[in-house]
């Protein structure tokens, strides 16, 4: 499993970082139910990680992704765009096959149910 960050996202993370004071921080990427699909996308910065997180490393940043989270991120890539309404990140995940207009939430492919 890899989680990638293009060099846009890696400015922002960093400048946010740096506007925090949290420089040391890892880049937190997690989902949770809900929004206009069946999960949203929640990114923090934090210094606690729990022994059940993965770890991954974009281009200098490191990323904590949650182990309930793990299995909807697999090879996600995360860009930030601006544009004339403000700047974002953006999210290219290969599991969700219905992406809000948003672009934070999502919904993912179901598994087929056995009969």
């Amino acid at each position: 499993m890899a989680i990638s960050l293009t060099d846009s996202a890696v400015n922002e993370v960093r400048r946010l970082q740096k506007s925090r004071q949290q420089e040391q921080a890892d880049f937190r990427i997690r989902i949770e139910s809900g929004g206009c699909g069946e999960f949203y996308y929640v990114l923090s910065f934090t210094v606690d990680r729990q022994t059940s997180d993965r770890h991954f490393e974009s281009n200098g940043i490191s990323i904590i992704v949650d182990q309930n989270s793990a299995t909807y991120l697999e090879a996600l890539k995360v860009d930030f765009a601006e544009d004339l309404m403000g700047g974002a990140f953006r999210f290219e995940n290969p599991h969700a096959i219905i992406a809000c207009s948003c672009g934070q939430s999502f919904s993912i492919k179901s598994e087929p149910k056995i009969a």
